[in-house]
């Protein structure tokens, strides 16, 4: 247990599971050395939550404020997930309207350290008026932000770059060679977004740039062992301490999931390290031509797989994707399907699962890596592909060939890099590359030292603002 007083800790994560998640994961492991955890979300998320265990329940509050009813946000929509993309600006709205019940909660009880979320950029001016030190915590690499550099351009928007071409090679802050940049197929399709529309008083860009501005630390889901040189450079480009706080890697839960029994009697009946898992996290949806190319990619490569889709982004999604005509039947016995949640990492831990395709999710990185499977990337969404071209740059991984204007891919493109990733002699590469970085990855002491490392520094600085 961490040496020192102990510390109440407020967390206010964003309301997507992609960030709730790796939260909770912070929490539970602070909890651990013997600090109380206020955690911060809407019923309903709190609700969606995996159950804590005995050890850290008593430590870890969570604080559930109601969502406040907005025009255009579906009733009980309280996550990304609940809703299609195009909804989302409504629930950053509502997500901004709990700025006062927030507020009064830190008013109303004694807080050493807040640590909040890219989104909510009012609360770090809130924390100092309150004198309590405020860390943004962020749930992606040190690559993403290094790659959207200082503060100050994301708040007033003079970047230097201003062409989208201008985007897919390093920018000029990065001194050290890399290949990691945004592809243009990203930069064209995130476009839109970068700029408010009117439902929403600001952009992204604005509230992330405003968020490190105001915080007096910036804590990382990263490791010096991963990517040293860009936390180096974001310490620099945000002129304070930048804190990793490891990779976070998971923990299998010991409770049998209603589904595992049939999907690992499926698993145990497949060669070992044949099965390519293929799964594209809560966040992700497919449009229909993607997941028929992809199906039939699949089905092309000859080899076993088990894919988790999600075929539809909410019940307000009024666009529901669908397998292709006798895709299953065509697949049956070699591939399995499944259009609900599954025990991800039962899966990935099974001895039968040799590669795993995703979009590249931070969490799915690190908790394939921790496991040694190869990856086969797919990204979709800004942060996805930054990733995926650092992982690729690693040779953890390969990326999907994509058509560069709109991201296009085909059957065959599917097909032969996951036979490359899984059987090829030339993506041999990737399968050793994995297996190399796994001890780093799953290294439950050298986790433990970021967590410590974390907690000292808190404790070392929690009279920052009074």
């Amino acid at each position: 247990m961490a040496s020192g007083e102990k510390m109440h800790i407020v967390m206010f994560p964003w309301l997507a599971f992609g960030h709730l998640l790796p939260y909770l994961k912070l929490a539970k492991l602070i909890a651990e050395k013997g600090h109380q955890i206020s955690f911060i979300s809407t019923p309903r998320n709190i609700d969606r939550l995996p159950k804590l265990a005995h050890n850290v329940a008593p430590l870890i509050n969570l604080v559930k404020i109601p969502l406040p009813c907005t025009p255009n946000l579906p009733e009980n929509a309280e996550a990304t997930i609940d809703i299609p993309f195009d909804k989302v600006k409504y629930l950053k709205v509502a997500y901004d309207h709990l700025q006062s019940p927030v507020t009064h909660f830190l008013e109303s009880n004694s807080v050493d350290w807040i640590l909040c979320d890219m989104m909510s950029y009012w609360l770090g001016p809130i924390a100092s008026q309150l004198g309590v030190p405020c860390a943004w915590y962020s749930i992606f690499p040190a690559s993403i932000l290094g790659i959207f550099g200082p503060p100050s351009n994301m708040i007033t928007g003079d970047d230097y770059r201003v062409k989208p071409e201008d985007f897919t090679v390093k920018p000029k802050w990065v001194q050290f060679e890399t290949s990691v940049a945004i592809s243009l197929y990203q930069i064209l399709a995130q476009a839109p977004n970068l700029e408010a529309d009117g439902t929403e008083n600001v952009t992204d860009l604005y509230r992330l740039g405003n968020t490190i501005k105001n915080c007096d630390i910036v804590a990382i889901r990263s490791s010096i062992e991963f990517e040293s040189e860009w936390l180096k450079l974001v310490e620099e480009l945000y002129e304070k301490p930048v804190i990793p706080t490891g990779l976070l890697p998971a923990i299998d839960d010991v409770n049998e999931d209603e589904h595992w029994a049939e999907i690992k009697d499926w698993l145990n009946k497949q060669a070992y390290g044949s099965v390519i898992y293929v799964a594209f996290g809560a966040e992700t949806k497919l449009s229909q031509v993607d997941v028929t190319e992809l199906a039939l990619g699949l089905e092309l490569s000859g080899l076993p797989f088990f894919w988790a889709i999600r075929k539809q982004r909410g019940l307000d999604d009024p666009e529901r994707v669908e397998l292709p005509e006798g895709f299953q039947e065509r697949t049956r016995g070699r591939g399995m399907v499944y259009t609900t949640w599954v025990p991800q990492i039962k899966i990935l831990s099974h001895d039968s699962v040799g590669g795993l395709l995703i979009h590249s999710g931070w969490s799915s990185v690190v908790e394939a890596v921790q496991f040694g499977k190869a990856l086969l990337l797919l990204p979709f969404l800004g942060d996805q592909g930054i990733i995926a071209k650092q992982v690729e740059e690693k040779k953890l991984g390969f990326m999907i060939p994509r058509n560069e204007l709109d991201g296009g891919f085909t059957r065959d493109s599917v097909a032969a890099s996951v036979k490359l990733v899984m059987v090829d002699e030339e993506g041999k590469i990737y399968r050793d590359k994995v297996k190399e970085f796994k001890g780093s990855f799953s290294d439950m002491d050298r986790q433990d030292y970021y967590v410590e490392n974390l907690i000292a520094y808190l404790q070392n600085h929690k009279f920052l603002k009074k």
